[in-house]
């Protein structure tokens, strides 16, 4: 802890610095790539959305124990009903001896063939709950209005609390980025996209710009008086703002991303399916793209947009004129005079100085 206290300490006072603004090109071309693959899965592979979005048929049969060989029984269950519009079921646990087995849209003697089935395989209850496909379309037409004033609320806080639209722009573009790549992952791993992954889509969004206005603020300070400073940059001070805050951004990405995988584990290793592992995945993919892009996308984007205005941009001349001066002129060595002290005579080479005979000549007394 000592050498991390360390570290961030000489980050704050600029003494190690990684150069994140200088070298946005390199980290907008990472984006890019990722951007475009996210993109290009959703679009071509599409997503697997949930029975809430698409409709079906919601089985609830009590069993005496809930576990993963019941679960099995009751999918085996379902395909021995012959039912082919069923297709895959999706099964899961719910409390200690109930399971909910998820089939596609059915007519009722359809629905009715595979309660009869269930109940031959050992549920002693089984209840029919039909979804229609408009529950999902409900929650997705309110997630997208929320989502859409959302984004309204973001620009006018940001610029209001700011006074710089450039920077409602850095993160409005850091907000997509996130979306889109949490989006892409959904699509790449075939997890069900559910009212839950809707919820953890809107959560992530709170988080990224959070984490963004923390930087955003710091890059304000640091800046203030900018075009009257002869020593440093607008964008060595942007730099500078996201060095300073490194170590605290990790910190809080690190302490949020834990609890958020030990959910991700259990809703997908322990539980199978369900609710908690959609709205995990989520918060996971949607925390480390929002820590990434409010390093890597926001600030670097939002000074490249303020270094083109004509003020910053004179005073990054007059910062560079004066350091290239600085480093033509010719460096004159001034050597110290040397004082000559006068020295007197002491007059001690005049005396006669005692002498001594050898210690071979002298004898012993």
């Amino acid at each position: 802890m000592g050498r991390i206290s360390t570290f961030g300490q000489h980050l704050y006072e600029g003494r190690v610095s990684f150069d994140f603004v200088g070298r946005r090109k390199l980290w907008y071309s990472i984006s890019v790539i990722i951007v475009i693959v996210a993109a290009s899965a959703f679009v071509l592979r599409g997503f697997n959305y949930g029975v809430e979005f698409k409709g079906g048929v919601e089985f609830t049969a009590t069993v005496k124990t809930a576990n993963s060989a019941t679960s099995d029984d009751m999918v085996q269950a379902v395909e021995d009903a012959n039912v082919p519009e069923a297709g895959d079921p999706t099964v899961q646990t719910a409390g200690n001896d109930s399971i909910t087995i998820q089939t596609r849209a059915l007519s009722q003697d359809q629905a009715t063939k595979i309660t009869q089935s269930l109940e031959k395989a050992g549920a002693t209850d089984v209840s029919q709950n039909l979804i229609g496909p408009t529950y999902g379309k409900q929650v997705a037409t309110k997630a997208l209005k929320g989502l859409i004033a959302f984004l309204l609320l973001v620009v006018i806080f940001i610029w209001i609390y700011f006074r710089e639209w450039r920077m409602s722009v850095a993160g409005i573009v850091a907000l997509a980025h996130d979306l889109v790549i949490t989006g892409g992952v959904y699509a790449l791993s075939g997890f069900e996209v559910t009212p839950a992954t809707v919820t953890g889509l809107l959560t992530i969004l709170g988080y990224s710009l959070y984490d963004t206005v923390v930087v955003f603020d710091k890059v304000r300070e640091n800046t203030r008086g900018i075009l009257k400073s002869t020593s440093k940059t607008y964008a060595e001070q942007a730099n500078l703002a996201l060095n300073q805050t490194l170590v605290r951004s990790i910190n809080t990405s690190v302490t949020a991303l834990l609890p958020v995988g030990a959910l991700l584990f259990a809703g997908a290793a322990i539980l199978g399916t369900g609710p908690l592992k959609d709205l995990a995945l989520a918060l996971f993919v949607g925390m480390l793209a929002g820590t990434y892009s409010s390093i890597f996308i926001a600030t670097p984007f939002a000074s490249q947009l303020k270094e083109r205005e004509p003020a910053i941009k004179a005073q990054a001349a007059r910062v560079m004129a004066k350091r290239a001066k600085q480093g033509d002129a010719p460096v004159v060595e001034t050597a110290a005079p040397v004082v000559h002290r006068p020295v007197a005579s002491s007059g001690a080479s005049k005396r006669t100085q005692p002498s001594r005979q050898p210690r071979s000549k002298r004898g012993k007394r």
